[in-house]
């Protein structure tokens, strides 16, 4: 599904350029050392805190928020980074609002939440400013094959370099970074903040990137479990789900091909958007589009989702920021066709309801005026590596990424525990690092 700028109803510059820039700023600015004082004066520094529990990467949230309080910010970012190496844009683009700060005593005392994820945000923004924390050690003589670097893959890859191992990282886009870097509203990691944090964690040492290598086109699996003596796969969800309704004549289009492009246009008046814009689906790839269309100057735009907006895996907050944004949301209603004739485009929608036989469509429909419709119904892989098990379409694995092949492992959103989130791709990354160092050198695996 693509676009072409010169697709009647999409224009460029819907907006000045200031109004652009101004959109797509920071949309929740950073503490200054005062704020951060008071923000962290707010923690009760809790045994046992339900904060760290909820964190996939288990930071020691007290410990970090203490570091801050005492006014020494690199520790609590060493703290930070020895649990989540990617924790700056973690910070950026985590939803808190349903993981630590969703389970602070705070927000369950008060209904509102210490702002951890602001805090995290201070600390490794101060780390950013000097050479990272962490030391490589000794070289082992092994040498692993990362395959994807997007955070489950930079995750392990600094992680087999800070014990040794030399890692070779196959990626297929351009540049590293993955969801990062391309998949998430520009306005959540300003001024090229993904590019950065790889720039900064790269030096450790040891980690060689090959960009514009993708698995099975560039490189096999069978060739890299013959040259290195272990494998990750980190590949992400490449491939998107389609929604059935044809090319429409330019009008439909993957949301995160919107998104991908949007992220590396330097220039973003000349992106071209619809006047009227509707986004299919419900989860945060369908907030971002919707919400960075309006920025871009859509002067109309709509989500729908095809079951109740409880079900939305958006969250509430990411829900009401787009609502906030001018971002209409339809709920219960699910695309039948694309219309499209010299009045321009319609997309017909028929109403659905949860029966006891799960969703049902009714012969009821509507219509709205459509010059751009974004597709956000998922993703899934778009090449399946021949010889691992699958399940529900994702690569099976069992405890810390290990994969039904020996000397194999996975992580991230490409497996079958991955949860579309940057924190849990980390920590998947991290864990498998861990597991595969203990199995190259010698140790019981498995």
């Amino acid at each position: 599904m693509t676009n072409s700028p010169l697709t009647p109803g999409l224009a460029a510059a819907r907006l000045p350029a200031d109004a652009i820039a101004a959109g797509f700023s920071d949309h929740e600015p950073p503490l200054d050392p005062h704020e951060a004082a008071v923000a962290a004066d707010r923690c009760y520094f809790c045994y046992d805190a339900p904060c760290v529990d909820a964190c996939p990467t288990g930071i020691d949230i007290p410990l970090f928020i203490r570091q801050i309080a005492t006014d020494t910010p690199e520790a609590a970012a060493a703290t930070i980074l020895s649990s989540n190496i990617l924790g700056g844009m973690c910070a950026r683009v985590c939803p808190t609002e349903t993981l630590c700060e969703g389970a602070c005593v705070r927000e369950t005392a008060e209904g509102k939440p210490v702002e951890i994820g602001r805090l995290q945000r201070y600390a490794t923004d101060v780390a950013m400013t000097a050479p990272q924390p962490f030391a490589r050690a000794a070289a082992t003589g092994k040498h692993v094959a990362v395959v994807g670097a997007g955070p489950a893959g930079l995750a392990c890859a600094h992680r087999l370099a800070m014990h040794g191992h030399d890692v070779t990282v196959y990626e297929a886009r351009p540049k590293p970074g993955g969801l990062n870097e391309f998949g998430i509203a520009a306005y959540k990691a300003t001024d090229a903040f993904a590019q950065r944090e790889v720039d900064w964690l790269l030096p450790i040492g040891g980690i060689t990137m090959e960009c514009g290598k993708a698995l099975g086109r560039d490189v096999t699996l069978t060739q890299l479990q013959d040259d290195f003596d272990a494998v990750f796969l980190g590949v992400g969800l490449g491939g998107v789900n389609d929604p059935g309704l044809g090319a429409a004549n330019g009008v439909l289009r993957d949301a995160v091909d919107f998104i991908a492009e949007l992220r590396q246009t330097e220039d973003l008046t000349s992106l071209p958007v619809g006047r009227d814009v509707v986004v299919i689906g419900g989860g945060m790839t369908a907030v971002d589009a919707a919400v960075q269309s309006r920025l871009l100057g859509a002067e109309n735009v709509t989500i729908v989702y095809r079951r109740g907006q409880e079900a939305m895996s958006a969250s509430d907050h990411e829900q009401d920021h787009a609502t906030g944004a001018g971002v209409r949301i339809r709920t219960n209603a699910t695309p039948v066709a694309i219309h499209t004739g010299d009045q321009g485009a319609e997309i017909e929608f028929a109403y659905t309801e949860d029966g006891p036989g799960g969703l049902q469509k009714l012969d009821e429909t509507f219509r709205l005026r459509a010059d751009q419709v974004l597709s956000a119904i998922g993703q899934r892989l778009h090449a399946m590596p021949d010889g691992l098990v699958v399940e529900g379409g994702k690569i099976a694995v069992t405890g810390p990424g290990r994969s039904t092949v020996a000397g194999i492992w996975a992580g991230g959103d490409c497996t079958a525990e991955g949860e579309d989130l940057t924190v849990s791709a980390v920590a998947q990354g991290r864990d498998a690092a861990e597991d595969m160092h203990t199995y190259l050198m010698g140790g019981k695996n498995g």
